[in-house]
């Protein structure tokens, strides 16, 4: 039985790593869309603040004669924000300022975010003079993996208290910000932008400057998800192309948690869950049946749009001005 209960218990844990980085992606998408602004460029914000931290771990390094946990820390960390919230600055100043489309500038923002991020990584690893294709800051990511001791050896400690403090706070983001959106004047001020920026706008509320807001913080916020990937996740170690499809799922996890950041909890370790599942199904299962597997996050997607889009109850459907530019001259 107690074999069985840290089986399982493993499994979950690993799910939860799976989904965490979908978590921060797709609670950061929650809030910017809650502001009428749709950001498909939330896949390469996520790999420019993973490439940000990884430039500001590896010279704390390389100048440090002693390396600090705390320093450890925070330097990837507020590298990680800057340059996540450089991005998200860019996509704000093309799609509130000049009104460009939201979904090419998004689109084009992913490009844009994966060749930095491999660009950077690439001059990297030509700096380090490694023969592989990947860059190693395992004495970084030590004080990110870092979990509290009682996890050892039983199932309750490896469910609860296996994870990096990274995975706590996705967690309590994604329980504020659902918190912040329902019962505080800022949240409401926020949905009424997204819903009707016209009407916001003659109430006296500042459109702008809630656009700015709300997809900046969710730019920040997604890009720990890619910190978490390569801090946490990978043990400290970068290479080029190989956050895979995690972005386009934190943004399909926004339709699934029906744009509700404490739904994105439960179906982020879901995802999690589903991406890993092959794993434990057998040795002999084959390639095409793994990669049928790893589809099913975007079916149980198409399912919940599906359902949502028939039943259309109004809490559940998308802010009515998501993706559409404003112009306050036509108010």
């Amino acid at each position: 039985m107690n074999e069985f209960l840290y089986t399982a218990a493993q499994f979950i844990a690993l799910a939860v790593a799976q989904g965490t980085p979908i978590l921060f992606g797709s609670v950061g998408e929650i809030i910017t869309e809650k502001s009428g602004n749709l950001n498909l460029g939330i896949p390469g914000i996520m790999y420019i603040g993973a490439i940000s931290g990884v430039i500001g771990g590896y010279f704390y390094k390389i100048s440090a004669p002693v390396m600090y946990p705390a320093l450890s820390i925070l330097i990837p960390l507020v590298c990680c924000l800057a340059g996540s919230l450089l991005a998200s600055m860019l996509y704000c100043f093309l799609t509130v300022n000049l009104r460009a489309n939201q979904n090419v500038t998004g689109l084009a923002l992913t490009t844009f975010g994966v060749g930095i991020g491999n660009f950077f990584g690439g001059s990297l690893m030509k700096l380090t003079g490694s023969t592989s294709a990947s860059i190693s800051l395992i004495e970084i990511a030590g004080p990110y993996k870092a979990n509290i001791p009682i996890a050892e050896g039983t199932w309750f400690g490896k469910l609860f208290f296996s994870y990096g403090f990274l995975v706590y706070v996705s967690i309590a983001i994604a329980i504020a910000g659902s918190y912040i959106l329902k019962r505080t004047r800022t949240g409401l001020q926020l949905r009424a932008v997204g819903e009707s920026p016209a009407t916001a706008d003659a109430a006296g509320i500042n459109v702008t400057k809630y656009k700015y807001f709300a997809t900046c913080l969710g730019g920040m916020i997604a890009g720990l998800g890619g910190l978490y990937y390569v801090m946490d996740y990978s043990n400290g170690l970068w290479s080029n192309d190989a956050f895979g499809d995690r972005g386009w799922l934190a943004i399909a996890l926004v339709i699934f948690a029906v744009w509700k950041p404490a739904m994105a909890i439960l179906g982020s370790y879901l995802f999690g869950a589903l991406f890993i599942l092959y794993n434990y199904m057998g040795k002999n299962l084959r390639q095409s049946d793994q990669y049928l597997i790893q589809m099913l996050p975007y079916v149980v997607t198409i399912i919940v749009l599906i359902t949502i889009s028939l039943r259309k109850k109004r809490e559940n459907l998308p802010p009515a001005s998501l993706g559409l530019s404003y112009f306050r001259e036509e108010r």
